[in-house]
């Protein structure tokens, strides 16, 4: 099949976000102008009303989480990853990287080791599911 990136995908980008967070805007700003300009960045008072919803473990949140599809993709993930979760379609509830590493698409700073992305479960457990 035809590789699908995230400017191809048709459906509805949402990066939920809190409106103190600086860094989540810059994020919102790079999926909508390297991925897809149908993305909506939404400001939340309460971002555990998102991550509950989807299933977010409490060990693996960020601090704004988005939503592509019926996926969620939890924190400053690189685009690969979500096109890699794009292409494969697993049947997951989404991906999740913790923290705010230093150089990730957002944040300030240099890379300083790998990014680890995990695949969340529907069940909320978790395993590696890429490395960049």
């Amino acid at each position: 099949g035809k590789f699908v990136a995230v400017k191809d995908f048709e459906g509805q980008i949402n990066v939920y976000k809190s409106s103190s967070c600086g860094c989540c805007g810059i994020y919102g700003n790079y999926f909508k102008n390297r991925g897809n300009s149908n993305t909506q960045i939404i400001d939340l008072q309460d971002m555990d009303s998102i991550k509950n919803k989807y299933g977010v473990p409490a060990g693996l949140q960020s601090c704004h989480t988005t939503i592509i599809g019926n996926y969620f993709v939890e924190g400053h993930i690189p685009l690969e990853a979500v096109e890699k979760l794009l292409n494969e379609k697993p049947d997951i509830a989404g991906i999740a990287m913790p923290g705010m590493p230093s150089g990730s698409p957002g944040m300030p700073g240099a890379k300083t080791g790998e990014f680890v992305i995990f695949a969340v479960n529907h069940d909320g457990s978790y395993k590696e599911f890429m490395r960049i």
